[in-house]
C-alpha cells in the first residue's frame, strides 16, 4: 500500500501545508495510506485530517516513518547533516547551483533517498503543475509597498507577520501608502503565476503599474527603464539565460527605484538577475538596504505565501492533488520526471 506521510513543516512561521483533509478523504478513498504529523503552527488543524481518515504522528517524527513512506512537506528540512534515506516531497532548491542544494543532495546520497522536488513537478510540455506563485506574488507586492511606504517617511519596513487574509493586506499597505504620491510599479514576468499575483496587488490599490514578460525582455538587456520606476518586482525564475535586470552597478547610477521586491527571491544562483545582493531576506527584517543615496531597499523573502497561509494552502493542495492521487505510479507522468531531474544532478555530483 502506497503510504504518504505529510510532516509538520519545522521552519519557524511556516504554517502552510500542500494538502487539505479533503484530500486526504479523496486518496483514503483511492486505498492510499495517510499519516499526518501534529504540528504546533499548520494553519489547519489536524483534527478535520483525522476525521478524513489520516492516522497521526507526533510532530517531526517522519526520520523514524517506515522505509517505504513517502515524506511530503514544503519547504526545507532540517539542516543537520543527517544522511536521507526516504523518498520525500519538497521545495528542495538543489538544482540551480545553490551551495545549501549541493548540501542536501549529499545527504540524499549518503542515505539512498530520493527528492521529488515540487518545482519540477511537470506535465509532458514542460509547465510546472503546481505552485504558490500567484500568492508569493501577492504578498511580495504587499511586503515591497510596505518597505517603500516606510523609506518615504525615513524608516526601513518593519518587520511582517502571516495576515488574517488578503482584505486585510490590502488594508495594511494602503495605510502605509496614505499620504504619498503612489509609487510607480514595474513587473518582469507578468503573464506567470507571480506576476499574476503581483499585479492583482497593485491593481487593487489602482497603482500606475507597467507589465512586462518576454516579448520585453526577449533582446536581453541592459534594461535601464526598470531604474525609471519606483518599486521593481521580479517574477521570474532565476534559470540558465535570465538576463540580468538590475546589474552591480544600479547602486551608484542615477534611477528613480528605491525598491525591489525579488520574489523569485534566488540570490545564490549563478543565474539571479539582481545583482546588487546576496542573501535572502526574513519577516523579522523584510529588507536590505543595498545603497544610501538615494536608498535603495530590497526584498527577498523566500517563503511570501506563508503571510496568507489558509488561501495559499488551499489553492496549493487543489493543484497537486491529482498528481498526489497518482503516488502509486512514481515510474510515470510527473513523479517520473521529478525522478529524472533528480537522478541527473546526483551524477553530477563531485
Amino acid at each position: 500500500m502506497t503510504h504518504l506521510w505529510v510532516r509538520a513543516e519545522q521552519r519557524p512561521q511556516e504554517e502552510r501545508v500542500g494538502i487539505t483533509p479533503d484530500g486526504v478523504r479523496a486518496l483514503v478513498d483511492l486505498g492510499i495510506r495517510v499519516t499526518i504529523e501534529e504540528s504546533p503552527q499548520r494553519a489547519l488543524p489536524v483534527q478535520p485530517y483525522l476525521d478524513a481518515g489520516a492516522e497521526a504522528a507526533p510532530f517531526a517524527s517522519w526520520p523514524d516513518a517506515p522505509q517505504d513512506a513517502i515524506i511530503f512537506g514544503l519547504k526545507e528540512l532540517p539542516a543537520n547533516g543527517t544522511p536521507l534515506r526516504h523518498r520525500h516531497i519538497l521545495f528542495g532548491h538543489a538544482f540551480k547551483g545553490q551551495p545549501a542544494g549541493q548540501v542536501l543532495l549529499a545527504r540524499f546520497r549518503a542515505g539512498g533517498g530520493v527528492l521529488y522536488d515540487l518545482e519540477y513537478l511537470s506535465d509532458a510540455d514542460g509547465r510546472r503543475v503546481a505552485a504558490f506563485g500567484y500568492w508569493a506574488g501577492y504578498a511580495g507586492a504587499a511586503v515591497a509597498l510596505l518597505a517603500y511606504g516606510a523609506q518615504a517617511r525615513g524608516g526601513l519596513c518593519a518587520p511582517v507577520s502571516r495576515f488574517a487574509d488578503q482584505g486585510a493586506m490590502q488594508d495594511t499597505v494602503a495605510q502605509a501608502l496614505d499620504g504619498l504620491t503612489p509609487p510607480r510599479m514595474l513587473i518582469i514576468g507578468a503573464l506567470g503565476r507571480v506576476g499574476a499575483g503581483a499585479g492583482d496587488f497593485c491593481r487593487s490599490l489602482g497603482l500606475p503599474l507597467t507589465e512586462w514578460d518576454m516579448a520585453e525582455t526577449a533582446h536581453g538587456g541592459p534594461f535601464p527603464e526598470v531604474l525609471t520606476h519606483d518599486v521593481f518586482l521580479n517574477c521570474i525564475l532565476a534559470r540558465p539565460g535570465t538576463p540580468v535586470f538590475v546589474p552591480a552597478e544600479a547602486t551608484r547610477a542615477p534611477r528613480a527605484l528605491r525598491v525591489i521586491g525579488d520574489i523569485a527571491c534566488d540570490p545564490d544562483s549563478d543565474f539571479s538577475p539582481i545583482k546588487v545582493y546576496d542573501h535572502a531576506t526574513n519577516w523579522a527584517q523584510p529588507v536590505l538596504r543595498v545603497a544610501g543615496q538615494p536608498p535603495l531597499d530590497v526584498m527577498a523573502i523566500d517563503n511570501l505565501p506563508s503571510l496568507l497561509p489558509v488561501e495559499s494552502s488551499y489553492d496549493f493542495a487543489a493543484q497537486l492533488l491529482p498528481h498526489l492521487m497518482t503516488l502509486d505510479q512514481l515510474d510515470e507522468g510527473v513523479w517520473a520526471r521529478a525522478r529524472t531531474v533528480f537522478d541527473r544532478h546526483i551524477a553530477g555530483l563531485e
